[in-house]
Order: C-alpha cells, then structure tokens, then sequence
C-alpha cells in the first residue's frame, strides 16, 4: 500500500519507534523505525544504537527526511554493496514515508545467506518495523513575520482567529512584531489579509 499524500503541503511520516524482529537461518535481524527530523538526531540514534548493539555482526541503516523526500541515504555497514541499506530504503520509499530512519542489526547465525537471501531478510526487517509504526500525515507548513502598530493588534488578531495560524512568537510594544505559521497552501490568503492591515510593514517573499 501506498501511503504518500498527493498533494504539495502534506507528507506521512511515523507517529513514534515501532521494532520488528525477523530471523532467518539462524541469523537474528532486529530493526528499528524511528522518526527524526535532521541528520544529528539520525547520527545520534545511530551512535546510541552501535552501543546497545555492540555485540552485533552489522547495524544497517537508510533514512528519508523533509517533505520533498530528496534527503536520504543507505549503508549497508559491511554486508555486500546493495543487500542492505538499499532494500531498507525500498520499503521506506515503498511506504512514501520521509523524516524517518529505519535500522537493521543482524546477529549472524553461522550461515551464510548469499545475497538473494540477505536483500530477502533487510527488506522483511525493514518490513517488520515500519508496519508496526503508526502513520500520520503532516503540513509543510510556513512562517510570516511582520511588524505593525499596537493601535492595529485587534485587526490583527482577527485574522488570527479566522486563518487559524499558529503563533510561533510576539512581541507588544510601540511597534508590535509577531510570526505566525501555517500550512503552505493558505499562507498566501493569510498574506494577503495581514497586507491590508493598516501599519503593517512585511518583507518581501523570497524566491524559491
């Protein structure tokens, strides 16, 4: 099943850790679907991982992050090129899933698996974890700041209410600043109306 939104501003990640287990010919595969949101918090699961799993033949690992799913990467940490990393990134993808890192630590058992049979084990591992996580859909959303007068704050804060925007932060003085965020495909509205606003000064749009 796929899973990954159509629309622009939207994407599906997991809601929290799931694990799953799958043993092959002895061979023990352990793997881990965590959400993150950037590499430092994808190199710190993994160095915290190499400890717990210290013992471990192979701790393989892929990752998917931000909405535009153009930021990721597989290892295959020793195992032959491509039997690892690669089918773990497959069901990552095969889930239209991003901000997401999966490991597969694997105990070796005594036999080898060749690589029909480790590129078989990786992608039931990966398969395991992710569809023990629970999905959830999320906005790409965007931030505005602008500044206006204290006399204005009602209409402000009107358009507030009615565009729903979070506020990510304020300032009342003299000369009132405040950031609001919202999902993508509303803020150019949301813009629109603050424009109007008497007093109100916002900065250009940058270009994509």
């Amino acid at each position: 099943m796929y899973f990954c939104s159509m629309t622009t501003d939207t994407y599906t990640t997991i809601t929290g850790i799931a694990e799953g287990v799958f043993t092959e010919k002895r061979s023990k595969f352990i793997a881990l679907a965590i959400p993150v949101r950037t590499v430092e918090e994808v190199r710190a699961h993994l160095e915290e991982l190499q400890k717990k799993y210290y013992d471990a033949r192979h701790i393989c690992y892929a990752y998917m992050l931000g909405h535009e799913r153009k930021d990721f990467r597989a290892n295959d940490n020793g195992e032959p090129s491509g039997t690892a990393g690669k089918p773990i990134l497959g069901q990552i993808n095969s889930h239209g899933l991003t901000d997401i890192l999966v490991v597969v630590v694997r105990y070796f058992g005594g036999i080898k698996l060749g690589t029909g049979g480790l590129i078989a084990a990786y992608k039931a591992a990966a398969a395991e974890a992710i569809g023990a996580a629970g999905f959830t859909e999320r906005t790409v959303d965007e931030e505005i700041t602008f500044w206006f007068e204290y006399p204005f704050m009602n209409d402000v804060m009107r358009i507030v209410k009615e565009e729903g925007p979070q506020i990510v932060s304020q300032t009342y003085e003299t000369d009132c600043v405040m950031t609001l965020r919202i999902r993508r495909s509303a803020m150019p509205r949301l813009r629109a109306r603050l424009e109007k606003v008497d007093t109100a000064r916002i900065p250009e749009q940058a270009l994509p």
